[in-house]
């Protein structure tokens, strides 16, 4: 404590997979070596703080999830703070900074923070810390690490501030006081310019100094003549460096096994999103040929029993356990293959130093080790540093246990993004690359996230077919690589493949939706209701559809719905149909071509524009059209006259990065061409679009 000032700030995290939690909890652990108190609770905790009477800074972690929506725990704070009733001064009183969490492969990239800090302006909150925006495509901790390290002289200068104005207060008190009934003036005083020239030094802390980090200086010979940076050796300078190391994580768990007798939990006890059914599938059918570079399989599912409901454009979530082989691994490498089927009783260890420590939500309190493996968490996850932090103290060998503390310092920032965040490591590529690494079950528990489960498009009408929900998805394949040394398929589309393996039906062009196999085989669902991506409301306005690939899913679910609203009300005035489609090979993965040649013929569907990346032209004299944004840029009159005099809308579904953006900006030079405007004013103008809703985006990175 400074001066005896009570040094106190409130902390409050909104997390939907664990990150935001994680960093709170890092700040939280940095606090005292900094001289501060923080109040650290989950926003939706809000019996446990009081922002309309806060009178401590307030630090704020917010990630952004689905399109740009702030993260399910932060719902109600989100919905309190957005009443138009609340009048402009309602939180005049309170001092904050926000660091945000998002993904620039996302259209609306740290959309959950920018809504909190925007709402909290609006209503009279200041700034005491400017707001941090962190990127997960290039590295959170890019943005984090600094964000953090300059949140303690932020935190100084806001309580040396409130001191100061306490003095100054006093004097003023004082001299009121002496000076009875005579009639004075206090002027108003800024002591801000003041402030900003002062520091204040914590007791034995220096500024450059990050909480409770180690020095460590280990010099270790290179082995193997190895010249070249990889997993599992480094070069200079790193490998001479005195590092800066995270602080080690507090254990909190405790894990107690028992016999083998007893039953699991349900599987719908894992979820809080909603409600979750089991349904079967009905049908797997192959939309792509043998030698296509990916593999896009159609399943068909019967909902007919079930409360399930959905529209066209809407996502739901698949349940999916991770891989078989890589759990029995895993419990291999952990020495625990004969307790496979033990039930474990997961509790909070006493006496944990962890503020606010609990057993995590997705952790059943007891069911078997292979259950919590296979449906709790997420193996494949990549593990953050605080995660090899806590790894480094269960390694044996001294250069394995000083690379780990390489990759997880401040020093191996370039090491960590380069060899384990970008190829995807995973803790078995750890284990394996680092044998003398034995962690303890309940520290996979504390670190290893939630298994989540897969959102998918529908690509079905419930309409066209009651009762049936179909999707497609291409199966994941990640090669290879040193860091990998064996390849993977991803961890739902891997297992569905298998799942349906024996009822796979070849049929790459066309979907026979009368006929089809029966199947035993059953999969979890719960829906998660797109709010933005469906049809207009009023049929008449005509749409545009740009999906290469699978991202073509949620269009064939429109067209099928389009279809039977035309069958059922002849009178109705319907749009214009537009329909963007691109793949690799016109004879390998083009897919739904049947399908699509019938609205075509029937009047659903009034123009196709299809393209073939892969497929080489030898007798056309210009070349043609290989992506989707090139084709657009074709018909840029038709772009411009749907969105600029017809009020149309625009939809865009498949690849972020090597797609849509693409699209978005053939769509800003359109625009710009025919509004004769510069691309900045083309640019406002879709932000407009996208606002109204009618620049609608379903991408993935």
């Amino acid at each position: 404590m400074c001066c005896g000032l009570k040094r106190r700030f409130l902390l409050l995290y909104a997390t939907q997979k664990g990150q935001a939690k994680a960093i709170a909890e890092e700040i939280w652990q940095q606090a005292g070596a900094h001289g501060f108190e923080a109040d650290l609770h989950c926003v939706s905790e809000m019996d446990k703080y009081n922002l309309e009477t806060e009178k401590d800074p307030v630090v704020i972690i917010i990630s952004t999830t689905g399109n740009g929506d702030p993260p399910d725990t932060a719902r109600k704070l989100v919905k309190k703070i957005q009443d138009t009733t609340l009048p402009p001064d309602h939180f005049a009183h309170l001092q904050y900074g926000l660091l945000g969490l998002g993904d620039s492969e996302y259209t609306f990239f740290c959309n959950g923070g920018k809504t909190v800090d925007r709402r909290l302006q609006e209503l009279g909150a200041q700034h005491f810390y400017d707001t941090g925006l962190a990127d997960d495509c290039v590295g959170l901790e890019l943005v984090v690490d600094p964000w953090i390290d300059g949140l303690w002289h932020a935190l100084k200068e806001v309580f040396l501030l409130q001191k100061e104005k306490e003095g100054m207060n006093s004097a003023v008190d004082a001299v009121s006081n002496s000076l009875s009934a005579a009639p004075h003036i206090v002027h108003e005083l800024n002591l801000s310019s003041e402030v900003q020239n002062l520091k204040l030094e914590d007791e034995g802390v220096k500024s450059s100094d990050v909480l409770s980090q180690k020095l460590v200086d280990i010099s270790l010979v290179a082995s193997h003549g190895d010249t070249e940076a990889s997993l599992v050796h480094s070069i200079p300078p790193i490998s001479q460096s005195a590092l800066n190391i995270p602080a080690l994580p507090p254990e909190y768990i405790e894990v107690q096994f028992q016999d083998t007798h007893g039953e699991n939990p349900h599987l719908f006890s894992l979820i809080s999103e909603g409600t979750a059914f089991e349904v079967p599938v009905t049908k797997a059918v192959q939309l792509t040929r043998e030698d296509a570079i990916k593999t896009a399989l159609l399943l068909e599912l019967d909902i007919a029993d079930t409360a399930f409901e959905y529209q066209p454009g809407d996502a739901f979530c698949v349940m999916c356990p991770n891989n078989v082989s890589e759990v029995e691994e895993l419990l291999r490498i952990l020495e625990l293959s004969e307790k496979g089927e033990y039930f474990v009783c997961v509790k909070v260890k006493q006496g944990t130093k962890k503020k606010g420590a609990d057993r995590p939500q997705h952790i059943p309190e007891r069911s078997t080790l292979k259950f919590i493996l296979t449906w709790c968490l997420e193996i494949r996850a990549t593990p953050k540093k605080a995660f090899l932090r806590a790894l480094v103290e269960c390694t044996s060998d001294v250069g394995e246990k000083r690379r780990l503390q390489e990759l997880c310092s401040r020093q191996g920032a370039s090491d960590y993004t380069r060899f384990i965040r970008d190829p995807n490591v995973c803790l078995l590529d750890l284990l394996h690359a680092f044998p003398s690494c034995k962690p303890s079950l309940n520290l996979l528990i504390e670190h290893l996230p939630k298994l989540q489960a897969r959102s998918y498009s529908a690509s079905s009408s419930n309409l066209y077919q009651p009762g049936k929900l179909s999707f497609v998805f291409s199966i994941v394949e990640f090669a290879a690589c040193p860091t990998r040394p064996v390849s993977r398929k991803g961890v739902c589309t891997g297992w569905l493949a298998e799942l349906v393996a024996p009822q796979l039906h070849v049929n790459r062009n066309t979907v026979d939706t009368n006929g089809g196999s029966c199947s035993t085989e059953k999969i979890s669902i719960f829906a998660r209701p797109n709010n933005a991506f469906h049809l207009p409301e009023d049929p008449s306005v005509p749409l545009m559809m740009v999906g290469p690939g699978t991202g073509i899913s949620p269009f064939i679910g429109f067209l099928q719905h389009r279809q039977k609203l035309r069958e059922e009300h002849t009178d109705w005035e319907f749009g214009e149909t537009w329909l963007f489609f691109g793949c690799r090979h016109q004879d390998r993965d083009y897919l739904f071509k049947d399908e699509l040649r019938c609205f075509l013929e029937n009047g659903t569907l009034n123009h196709l524009n299809v393209c073939f990346s892969r497929d080489s032209s030898s007798t056309a004299e210009v070349a043609p059209p290989k992506y989707v944004q090139d084709v657009i840029r074709l018909h840029a009159k038709e772009v411009a006259r749907v969105l600029l005099k017809e009020r149309g809308y625009f939809y865009v579904c498949g690849d972020k990065k090597r797609m849509a953006d693409g699209v978005s900006d053939a769509v800003v030079d359109i625009l710009s061409m025919e509004m004769e405007a510069d691309k900045l004013e083309a640019m406002k103008f879709l932000a407009t679009l996208r606002e109204a809703k009618r620049y609608l985006q379903d991408v993935w990175s």
